[in-house]
């Protein structure tokens, strides 16, 4: 910023003719300069003196022991007597007794382990559908949930919700992780198709980034599919493959047809989506070849006598 003038000075600096034909020395150009800019800019003394904090960011300290006009005065608001006045008291001391973690136990648990989902709605499916971020022609893939930004932050898989189902107004093909069973009734009643295939954080990230390529498919198991496999990398290039579930549960989750699982075609017919129950049968046949056993009848110890 150039430097302070008076203001008297200045107006007559500016009011003062420059004669074309002289050549105006260094010290007359930049106090023409300086006249000029100090038109167009204010310096305000007061700048530093407004400067304060957002509201809310600072605290006022609690003073105790000052006086009774503050209401902490005299004990500072510790009361008389006791413990709580003389000492510390930590928050789970109750005051001697059994404690009630001790009485009772512990119920359930908190699983760390369990998958964290993004949570998607219909209602805002549709908002970004009618904005044109999503096209409804096209099957919709975590790649272009991600990408239109409905999904913010990528974890561990996208799970449909059935809020605003009501305002779905065309049919769509969606794939996600998850759904729930009025977000499957919501879009099938649209005319549109849903499955749920199992991703996770990397896959998801892959797709976004264009190393892999969405499929529904299961990864292909046995001998015979290794050339076909390896003849399409030569042809297309490399491309990381969707993993498939290993545990129990997923592996259920997505047999099951009621929640349009894409492996839900491997199920032969009668064919129970759990790995260790059976369905069980309509009709409870009897085995004609097992003999029936026949009741002993009890012999009172005083008839033999």
């Amino acid at each position: 910023m150039p430097p302070w003038m008076p203001a008297r000075l200045a107006a007559q600096y500016c009011k003062a003719p420059l004669d074309p034909l002289s050549r105006p020395s260094l010290v007359n150009l930049f106090v023409a300069l300086s006249a000029q800019s100090s038109q167009n800019q204010v310096r305000t003394a007061s700048i530093l003196a407004n400067l304060s904090d957002n509201p809310g960011a600072h605290q006022k300290r609690i003073r105790v022991g000052r006086g009774p006009s503050s209401g902490k005065g005299k004990t500072s608001g510790r009361g008389h007597k006791g413990q709580k006045q003389h000492g510390k008291v930590k928050p789970w001391f109750q005051g001697g007794q059994t404690p009630l973690v001790v009485q009772k136990g512990r119920f359930g648990f908190e699983n760390l382990r369990a998958p964290v989902m993004s949570e998607v709605n219909l209602d805002k499916l549709q908002q970004w559908i009618d904005s044109g971020r999503i096209n409804p022609t096209q099957p919709i893939t975590p790649k272009e949930l991600v990408q239109s930004s409905l999904v913010g932050s990528i974890r561990d898989g996208i799970k449909l919700l059935a809020r605003g189902g009501d305002a779905l107004k065309q049919p769509i093909d969606i794939m996600v992780s998850r759904a729930s069973a009025a977000a499957i009734d919501a879009v099938e009643k649209a005319g549109g198709k849903i499955v749920t295939r199992y991703y996770t954080k990397q896959a998801i990230k892959r797709l976004v980034e264009g190393k892999s390529v969405n499929t529904g498919l299961p990864l292909p198991t046995g001998p015979e599919h290794v050339e076909p496999v390896l003849e399409g990398v030569r042809q297309k290039g490399f491309t990381y493959r969707l993993p498939d579930p290993t545990s129990r549960w997923d592996i259920e989750y997505y047999r099951d047809p009621a929640h349009r699982g894409y492996l839900s075609h491997t199920l032969k017919p009668g064919e129970s989506p759990s790995l260790y129950f059976r369905v069980p049968p309509t009709v409870i046949t009897k085995d004609p070849n097992k003999a029936k056993k026949t009741k002993k009848e009890d012999i009172k110890l005083w008839e033999k006598l």
